[in-house]
């Protein structure tokens, strides 16, 4: 086997390769073919280590492809054992999310974190219709459960507010948040908060589905409430929900994430 013919995966190539770049590998018109046989999850001190015919993998900045938990591991490498004769990116949520873990919110944690709490200053699931009474009411239907989930499991009081204007919100409960988050101490599953509220504009609807108030299904429907009620008065549009299944899915492997890299049982 030559150098050239596994792209990265081992370390191999002279110079890192950007990690966003590599997360759009999906889409691009050719892809590397496959180079391994058998693709398994090896313990390792402190972890479990991807490995392709029994070599470790590497990340696109040639970190090692290491996972907390095995069954996180093991959701990795059956996208790899999965992969055809080329090797395509667009396949593999979890291990693009994994990368991105690795690579990125591990070395900037703080900064993920203070851009979590930036979304519950202005979270979707407060800002509230006046009318029609039907979009009123499943608005509340789907937010204020959530909205219950943060009082509860998290101490936090959020004020709402009517249309589109500002409203601040009481800075304990911003706090509450930021305290919440900063516990979490796995790269891979603020990695996967992260995905799951910038996908959904709330991390209300995150921490909610973290806290087990939520399924990943139920989440997502509230992420699009007030797009739900339009389809439902005027008609579905094809191409809008395609481009919405395309982000539910990386919205599924988001909230897989998050929960494979808890602890195990």
């Amino acid at each position: 086997m030559s150098d050239t013919s596994s792209p990265g995966w081992f370390g191999d190539e002279p110079e890192p390769v950007d990690p966003t770049k590599s997360a759009r590998q999906g889409a691009r018109a050719s892809l590397p073919k496959r180079f391994y046989e058998t693709a398994a999850v090896t313990p390792e001190e402190g972890g479990f280590v991807l490995t392709l015919d029994g070599r470790p993998a590497r990340t696109p900045a040639r970190k090692p492809l290491s996972f907390p938990t095995r069954a996180l591991g093991e959701a990795v490498a059956a996208e790899w054992q999965a992969q055809g004769p080329s090797i395509d990116p667009a396949t593999m949520p979890l291990t693009r999310l994994a990368n991105s873990a690795i690579d990125g919110v591990a070395d900037q944690r703080e900064a993920v974190i203070d851009d979590l709490v930036k979304y519950a200053g202005s979270d979707l699931v407060c800002y509230r219709a006046g009318e029609p009474e039907r979009l009123v009411a499943e608005q509340a239907g789907a937010w204020d459960p959530i909205l219950a989930a943060l009082r509860d499991g998290v101490g936090a009081q959020f004020v709402l507010s009517q249309g589109v204007t500002f409203v601040e919100q009481p800075e304990s409960a911003t706090a509450a948040v930021r305290a919440w988050i900063e516990r979490e101490p796995s790269a891979f599953r603020l990695a996967g908060l992260h995905v799951m509220t910038t996908l959904t504009g709330s991390v209300l609807i995150a921490i909610a589905l973290a806290l087990g108030r939520l399924d990943p299904q139920a989440a997502w429907d509230a992420a699009h409430a007030d797009e739900l009620y339009q389809e439902s008065v005027w008609g579905k549009d094809a191409q809008a929900m395609a481009r919405r299944e395309a982000r539910y899915a990386d919205f599924l492997a988001a909230a897989r994430t998050y929960e494979l890299a808890g602890p195990e049982a």
